[in-house]
């Protein structure tokens, strides 16, 4: 039965009628307007779902298990609940764990903004808002609520209505004084509440009732917003919401000892174990394995590691293997059959570079290595002409994997070593510039203009969301590349230059080397540059057209030329797994504005007057001795760069 009741609460039909049940449940006079009486149903059933939780936590997030529960932060307006609320919503995400804040103002705007304040209608707000939460967390959510709730007895029914449910609910007391919360009022709420302009308003003219038994109380007073999150992210993972294995770390594990007389214990064994021989870019993986740029992994892959890495793009990390981390790339060590009988079966082993020990392999696990499957799927070719399937073909038919014990940090001793930071340096670095983003650019290229527009462009955007001080992170790739590329050592002088002449900001750039060796693999290698940058702090990064791509070995397979379509590298990161934390910038296409005689964002409207300097006529004005438009690249780089083709032609 059911009666027909305008401006109530109920459900619409397609004639905008509202029709509720016939018993009704009034609030009281004196605090509501007429016109308050709310019919409620009464000839409902509660309907149950297919799914089951343990089901939505299997396959809801990148974290196993289910972990749905409502985070309710009650306080004074102004007391840093809603700040709180979004930062612990964008920990959450970024590590794969859903979470949606419902912010009270948001609500009145949708659900609720048919109530005002009195006691009545904010026990109203209050109980949907408690019955949203549920069905949030029912669903595998986190849901953070950021509430002023001023009412003990409000508080108590939204935690009973998850205690019906069998849903966890922690109530978090942002405890910030009244006279620091009126120092945060930008919207001048206080002040008219002490005109007497806003009626009841909490902590002035309405009693604000504080938690007795919170489960955790906060003081947002004298903290930074990331500190009381904190405090938060803690509870959590003492509650298993979050796996501690998701815990952000200040300082990444290395693989090298910090003691010089542990580098001594581990030389020492080292020559008392058998031992395999290493080339140049199995070194410069030990380098980037050593120094953390791919953690969690230890130490070269064993065969399940690659495995999720070959089919996935990912590794299990955490203690129970409910995370995913995004690793794109095999790092693996090669060994041949002979290394395998000889060495199969050892507790550890040697890896020697030019016959000098360099790290202990521990553990070693030896697997066949089926070597056009692994080139199929990390570079979509088997095509021997490719730089990087060369070395794969001529590399051992098996692998090794195991822990690596790195007897000292790895140096190169070419003059470049202070540009190798670690991601511990580098967080150090970023520290000590007081960062609040770090937005990384990675190149293979000499820098021209059009380079420098964009990361001074992502600079202003930044600033312009609020960032304080964003830093760029400029971080050339500095491991092995092909033949034909821009040796490292030009390509740092010619970047120094770009410093020198004030083009980049110094003051908030940091110059450093990635030391990976380059692949060539396209949207595969894309995501483990990123991932790499993540490591070291970058929470912002720039990616460009064709990123680690290059022409096809034959050149008649695609239309294009390109072994890889240009614009899937940008597209795939801002689809990959396990990147959350980091969010992908697009890359602007730049090019020599020739009215303004500079480089410039490309306008469609006025084609006519750009011109694109690919890198093939800049090679080829660099060979010959002619100059770049003026404007195209900073003269002493471009110097140095025509001074290294023109002696490369000459020898």
């Amino acid at each position: 039965m059911f009666t027909r009741c305008a401006n109530s609460l109920g459900h619409y039909n397609n004639n905008n009628t509202v029709y509720v049940s016939s018993k009704k449940c009034c609030f009281p006079n004196e605090d509501k307007p007429s016109n308050a009486c709310l019919q409620v149903a009464t000839n409902v059933t509660e309907q149950k779902h297919h799914v089951t939780r343990e089901t939505r936590g299997k396959n809801l997030g990148l974290c196993r298990g289910f972990r749905g529960c409502t985070v309710w932060l009650t306080g004074l307006s102004g007391a840093g609940k809603t700040s709180i609320a979004f930062e612990l919503e964008a920990y959450l995400v970024s590590r794969g764990i859903p979470a949606y804040g419902l912010d009270g103002d948001n609500i009145r705007t949708g659900l609720n903004k048919n109530l005002g304040f009195t006691p009545a209608e904010r026990e109203e707000n209050i109980r949907r808002v408690g019955e949203v939460a549920k069905l949030f967390a029912d669903s595998g959510v986190v849901a953070i609520c950021s509430f002023v709730s001023p009412f003990a007895d409000d508080r108590e029914m939204a935690r009973k209505i998850h205690k019906d449910a069998g849903l966890k609910f922690y109530e978090i007391f942002v405890d910030t004084p009244l006279d620091v919360c009126e120092t945060r009022d930008v919207k001048g709420l206080y002040k008219k509440a002490r005109e007497g302009t806003i009626k009841g308003f909490t902590g002035i003219t309405q009693e604000y009732e504080r938690p007795q038994k919170p489960e955790l109380v906060v003081n947002t007073h004298g903290f930074t917003v990331r500190e009381s999150t904190q405090e938060l992210v803690t509870l959590l993972e003492q509650e298993g919401i979050i796996p501690r294995s998701l815990r952000d770390v200040d300082l990444l594990p290395e693989l090298y000892p910090s003691e010089v007389i542990a580098t001594e214990a581990l030389r020492h064994e080292a020559e008392s174990l058998q031992s395999i021989e290493i080339s140049k870019v199995e070194l410069q993986w030990v380098q980037v394995l050593a120094e953390g740029w791919a953690y969690p992994l230890r130490g070269f892959m064993r065969e399940d590691e690659y495995l999720q890495t070959l089919h996935f793009n990912t590794l299990q990390s955490g203690l129970d293997g409910s995370y995913r981390e995004n690793h794109s790339v095999p790092i693996v060590l090669s060994a041949s059959e002979a290394d395998k009988k000889r060495l199969d079966g050892c507790s550890s082993l040697t890896l020697k570079f030019e016959s000098k020990p360099v790290a202990i392999l521990r553990r070693p696990e030896f697997y066949y290595q089926r070597k056009e499957e692994r080139l199929a799927r990390q570079f979509g070719t088997c095509n021997p002409e490719h730089p990087y399937s060369k070395q794969v073909y001529e590399s051992g038919d098996y692998l090794v994997g195991g822990d690596l014990a790195v007897i000292e940090r790895i140096r190169w001793e070419d003059g470049l070593d202070q540009y190798r930071l670690t991601p511990n340096e580098l967080r150090k670095r970023f520290k000590e510039l007081n960062a609040d983003a770090i937005f990384a650019f990675q190149l293979r290229n000499p820098i021209h203009n059009g380079h420098a527009l964009l990361m001074q462009d992502t600079r202003r955007q930044l600033l312009e969301r609020g960032f304080k001080q964003p830093v760029l992170l400029l971080h050339p790739l500095g491991g092995w590349t092909k033949d034909d590329d821009v040796p490292l050592g030009v390509r740092m002088r010619q970047h120094q230059a770009v410093l020198d002449a004030g083009v980049l900001r110094r003051e908030d750039t940091v110059l450093a080397i990635f030391p990976s060796p380059m692949m060539y693999a396209g949207p595969t290698e894309v995501q483990w540059h990123a991932k790499a940058r993540m490591n070291a702090g970058a929470n912002f990064y720039i990616v460009g057209r064709d990123p680690a791509g290059m022409p096809h070995p034959d050149k008649q397979a695609y239309p294009d030329g390109n072994l890889y379509d240009a614009t899937h590298g940008a597209r795939v990161l801002k689809m990959a797994q396990g990147l959350d934390s980091m969010e992908i910038l697009p890359f602007r296409v730049a090019a020599y504005d020739k009215s303004a005689s500079r480089m410039a964002f490309f306008e469609p409207k006025r084609k006519d007057e750009f011109e694109f300097i690919s890198g093939t006529k800049m090679r080829t004005l660099a060979k010959t001795g002619d100059n770049p438009p003026n404007g195209f690249m900073e003269p002493e780089a471009w110097r140095i760069l025509a001074n290294y083709y023109q002696n490369l032609q000459q020898a």
